[in-house]
C-alpha cells in the first residue's frame, strides 16, 4: 500500500511516518517544503522523500498511484503575515484536494483541529457533531474552520473517496520542543529561561482548562485511517484535563491566577509590538475550546491513546530547556 504523507517533515508528520513504518506494511512517501538529505533521515530510511510546496507545486505527479494520502501540511507562523499562512493553510489545502481528485486517489485523511471547533461555555464534552465555526477569530482558528468547509464541499464533490478528517487537541512530543518553543516564545523565549528549576511562579488565565495529547497517539491514529476503511470525523484527545492545578504539578511551582482580559489585551499588546509569538485572539481560542469526547475514535479505529494529556505536555515542558529535536529541518534544535 502506497500512502503520501504531505506535512511530512513537523510534529505531526514525523508521528505519522513512524507510525505508518512501524510494521513495513506501507510504502510511504514524504512531502514536505523542506525536504530532508543525507544522515537527517538516517532513522527514516524507509521513506521516499519528495520536495514541494502545497501552495505552489505542481501535486498531481507527487499523488500518482497513492492508496492514500494524508495531509498535514501546516503554517501556524507568521502571524503578523496572515496572507502568508492562508496561502499554505487555506489556498495549499484546496490545491491538494483538487490534486487527489485529479490523481484518481480513493483515500484521503486530513489534520483538522480542536480550534476548528465553534466556542463553547460549559465542561461537558463535545462529539464529533459540534459545530465547527472556529474557536476565535485568530488567523489559525479561522483558517482551520476554512478547511473544514473546503472538506465538507469535497465530500459532496467526490463521494468516490474516502475522507477522514482528525481534530486532535494540543498535539506535543519531545522532538517537537525545539520548533514548538520558537512558534509559540520567540527568540525572547530562551531554552535555559523555561528550566523548570528556575520557574517559581505561573500566571494562569482563570478558568483555563485544555487537553493535550502525545503526537506518537496521534500518529498512530492516522496510519490507521490511511489504512482501514473508516470514515468521518474523529476526535483525539489524552486522559485527563488540564488546568491550573495540573500546571502548577508539572512545573512544580506556585500558580497565580490571573483575569483573563487584562491577560488577553496585554498578550495582544506584546504581540503587536514584536515582543510576543501570538495574538490575543488565540488566548481566547484556548479558553474557548470545546472538551472533547475520543468516544468515536475508540470505537471506530479502535484507538486508545498510550499517554495521557500530562504525559504530552511534560514531554515538551521537559524536553524545551534540553533543546530537544529532530535531524528533521523543522524540528531540528
Amino acid at each position: 500500500m502506497k500512502v503520501v504523507v504531505i506535512g511530512a517533515s513537523g510534529n505531526l508528520g514525523s508521528a505519522a511516518i513512524r507510525a505508518l513504518t512501524a510494521d513495513g506494511a506501507a510504502r510511504v512517501v514524504g512531502v514536505a517544503r523542506r525536504a530532508p538529505s543525507g544522515p537527517s533521515v538516517i532513522d527514516l530510511a524507509s521513506v521516499e522523500w519528495r520536495q514541494a510546496d502545497v501552495s505552489t507545486a505542481d501535486l498531481e505527479p507527487v499523488l500518482e498511484g497513492a492508496d492514500a494520502v494524508v495531509h498535514l501540511a501546516w503554517k501556524f507562523q507568521p502571524t503578523h503575515r496572515p496572507e502568508e499562512t492562508w496561502a499554505t493553510n487555506a489556498v495549499g489545502t484546496r490545491r491538494v484536494l483538487e490534486a487527489v481528485a485529479r490523481a484518481g486517489v480513493p483515500a484521503l485523511v486530513c489534520a483538522s483541529s480542536v480550534a476548528a471547533y465553534s466556542p463553547v461555555h460549559h465542561d461537558d464534552s463535545v462529539d464529533e457533531t459540534w459545530e465547527t465555526d472556529g474557536a476565535s477569530a485568530a488567523a489559525y482558528c479561522r483558517e482551520k474552520a476554512y478547511v473544514e468547509r473546503a472538506l465538507d464541499a469535497f465530500a459532496c464533490a467526490h463521494p468516490e473517496v474516502r475522507l477522514v478528517r482528525v481534530r486532535p487537541a494540543f498535539v506535543f512530543q519531545r522532538s517537537a520542543a525545539s520548533e514548538q518553543r520558537r512558534i509559540f516564545g520567540g527568540p525572547l523565549a530562551r531554552p535555559a529561561l523555561l528550566d523548570r528549576r528556575r520557574i517559581a511562579v505561573v500566571p494562569v488565565p482563570a478558568g483555563l482548562r485544555m487537553q493535550a495529547v502525545h503526537a506518537g497517539d496521534v500518529g498512530r491514529a492516522l496510519a490507521i485511517a490511511a489504512t482501514t476503511e473508516v470514515t468521518g470525523a474523529f476526535n483525539l484527545a489524552g486522559a485527563g484535563v488540564i488546568g491550573r492545578d495540573e500546571i502548577g504539578e508539572l512545573l512544580g511551582a506556585r500558580t497565580i491566577e490571573i483575569p483573563m482580559r487584562p491577560l488577553r489585551e496585554g498578550l495582544h499588546a506584546a504581540w503587536h509590538a514584536r515582543l510576543a509569538q501570538v495574538p490575543g485572539s488565540l488566548l481566547d481560542a484556548v479558553m474557548q475550546l470545546p472538551l472533547m469526547s475520543t468516544a468515536r475514535a475508540e470505537s471506530e479505529l479502535g484507538w486508545r491513546p498510550r499517554h495521557s494529556g500530562m504525559d504530552a505536555l511534560e514531554a515538551v515542558i521537559s524536553g524545551i530547556p534540553e533543546k530537544a529535536g529532530s535531524r528533521l529541518p523543522p524540528l531540528r534544535p
